[in-house]
């Protein structure tokens, strides 16, 4: 039985469908959006082999006609470079103004792919299917899209939508135990930004760490309505980032960061939004904002989850902080910090001093 939450937004409404099993529905699902019959699903080399067989065979069922774009794995193929790799077979495939676009696989392809999306023939039908928890709870959810730039992570990109959000959980179950608990410091996000009452369910449980069963009632099935609904709900009231929907990025300022000058080969972006997040945490522990108790609760759980703590060894503090300055929510040269004031509340302040960021990241 699949579960359905509804993004309402001005333009363009659509539904995440939460299916257990979903994937060998998705020609269904996708039948019922009245889309053209030509489809690219795109995909990459670790996912495609599990997955993508299946999906083309559902579509194909369903009358689609299907060609595919396997991309190679890994934040350091998110590149201009590869994305010609989409809009190449986009023009093989003589891929029409109302052929649709499917992304097969993390963030990383569903961000490449809707990009993609957005910007051949100034914009197609895109569907997402996301097979990471990362993906499924955050970046399938919202449109934003793109690929990163030597100097700084999605510099280059676009608000697109999607026309549907796939998600079957039972796919979590081949998802390498990292990528679990990178997808799981987004969940711990939503529960400090957004819902207490998530947080304290992960804390309450033993079995945050691993994927278990997503069945109905379970902890993760749970964690993906809770999310996901959470998600939707912040793009709801803010599609493009004017305002409320910057506490999205919680974590996400000083991870990115550590992302670029790691050259995206050491933490993924899981394990940098664990980092970002306890200095954050700490950020604003130092600013008054937030007790030492709550920030202690929060990198208890981030700890629980088996996410790491501290910067990468051999990270110099000067370069992150010049780094920060690359960030796409500097505004007149102000580096933006979402910071905690609870479990579940958070502001957004560009009043921070440097002193302080470079004090929090040393004790790192």
């Amino acid at each position: 039985m699949a579960s359905v939450i509804q993004v309402n937004l001005p333009q363009q409404s659509y539904e995440i469908a939460l299916a257990p099993g979903g994937l060998d529905k998705l020609g269904e699902y996708m039948s019922g959006l009245k889309l053209g019959k030509k489809v690219l699903l795109v995909s990459n080399s670790t996912i495609f082999p599990f997955y993508g067989n299946r999906a083309i065979a559902s579509l194909e069922a369903a009358g689609f006609e299907v060609a595919s774009c396997i991309l190679p794995d890994g934040e350091s193929y998110k590149t201009p470079l590869t994305l010609q790799q989409i809009y190449d077979t986009a023009l093989e495939n003589r891929i029409e103004r109302s052929s649709t676009m499917v992304a097969l696989g993390g963030g990383i392809v569903g961000d490449m792919t809707g990009f993609a999306a957005a910007t051949w023939l100034r914009g197609i039908n895109f569907v997402q299917v996301p097979t990471t928890l990362l993906a499924m709870v955050d970046a399938s959810i919202g449109g934003k899209t793109g690929v990163n730039h030597p100097q700084g992570k999605n510099l280059i990109g676009a608000f697109y939508q999607p026309q549907l959000v796939l998600i079957d959980p039972e796919v979590l179950q081949s998802l390498p135990v990292r990528e679990f608990r990178a997808g799981m410091a987004e969940v711990i996000k939503y529960g400090v930004i957004w819902d207490a009452e998530l947080f304290a369910q992960m804390e309450a449980s033993d079995s945050v760490r691993d994927k278990g069963d997503s069945g109905e009632g379970t902890l993760i099935h749970n964690i993906l309505m809770r999310s996901c609904q959470a998600k939707a709900d912040v793009v709801g009231k803010d599609e493009k980032e004017a305002g409320l929907r910057a506490i999205l990025n919680y974590g996400h300022t000083i991870a990115h960061a550590v992302e670029s000058l790691t050259g995206y080969t050491v933490v993924n972006h899981g394990e940098a939004v664990a980092i970002g997040m306890v200095a954050a945490g700490q950020i604003a522990v130092e600013l008054g904002m937030w007790t030492s108790k709550e920030a202690d609760r929060q990198n208890a759980l981030i700890s629980k989850v088996g996410l790491p703590t501290k910067l990468p060894p051999g990270l110099d503090i000067e370069a992150i902080v010049d780094s920060l300055q690359l960030d796409k929510k500097v505004i007149a040269g102000k580096v933006r910090f979402v910071l905690p004031t609870q479990i579940g509340v958070v502001t957004v302040t560009d009043e921070v001093p440097t002193d302080i960021i470079r004090n929090v990241l040393r004790k790192m």
